[in-house]
C-alpha cells in the first residue's frame, strides 16, 4: 500500500481538558491515521473543539442542534481531497468511556471515518453503504493496530 501525501493543519479550540486531548493526538499519529484512509493526496484541517463550537457548526450546517462527535466539510475530491474535520472533544471523551475504548482509539476511528466522508463515502444513503463504509473503516483501523470499533 502506497500512502498518499497529506498536508495537515491540526488545531485545538478552547477546551477544558486540552492537555488530555493534545496527548491523545500527536501530530505524527493523526497524519498516519488519516493517510491510511486516503485514496488520493489531500489537504485536511483537523480542528478539535468544545461542545459549544461543535453544536453551533452542526446547527448551522446540518440543522441539527446538538454537538456531534465529528463533522466533515468536504470542499473538493479531485485532483486532491480538500476538507475540514471538526471533532468535538467532550463528546468523543464521553463516547470513548461509554464504549470502553481508549481516547486515542476513538479519535483514530473518527479521523478515519471523517477522512472517508471527505472522499465521498456516506453511511446515511443506505444500509448497504453503511455496511460497506464500516467494513472499510474496520480494515483500515486493523492495519493501524486498532480493534474493530463496532464490536462491543
Amino acid at each position: 500500500m502506497t500512502l498518499k501525501t497529506l498536508s495537515l493543519s491540526l488545531q485545538f479550540g478552547t477546551l477544558d481538558s486540552a492537555p488530555l486531548h493534545r496527548a491523545a493526538l500527536p501530530r505524527h499519529k493523526v497524519t498516519r491515521w488519516i493517510r491510511h484512509a486516503l485514496a488520493t493526496d489531500a489537504e485536511i484541517t483537523v480542528r478539535i473543539v468544545g461542545a459549544d463550537e461543535a453544536q453551533a457548526l452542526n446547527r448551522d450546517y446540518r440543522h441539527k442542534d446538538y454537538a456531534t462527535n465529528v463533522l466533515t466539510f468536504d470542499y473538493a475530491q479531485e485532483p486532491l481531497v480538500m476538507a475540514d474535520l471538526v471533532l468535538c472533544a467532550p463528546v468523543i471523551e464521553r463516547e470513548a468511556k461509554e464504549q470502553g475504548k481508549s481516547l486515542q482509539a476513538h479519535y483514530a476511528h473518527l479521523l478515519v471515518h471523517g477522512a472517508l466522508h471527505a472522499q465521498g463515502w456516506d453511511h446515511e444513503t443506505s444500509e448497504a453503504d453503511a455496511l460497506e463504509m464500516e467494513a472499510y473503516e474496520v480494515e483500515i483501523l486493523a492495519e493501524l493496530g486498532f480493534d474493530n470499533p463496532y464490536q462491543r
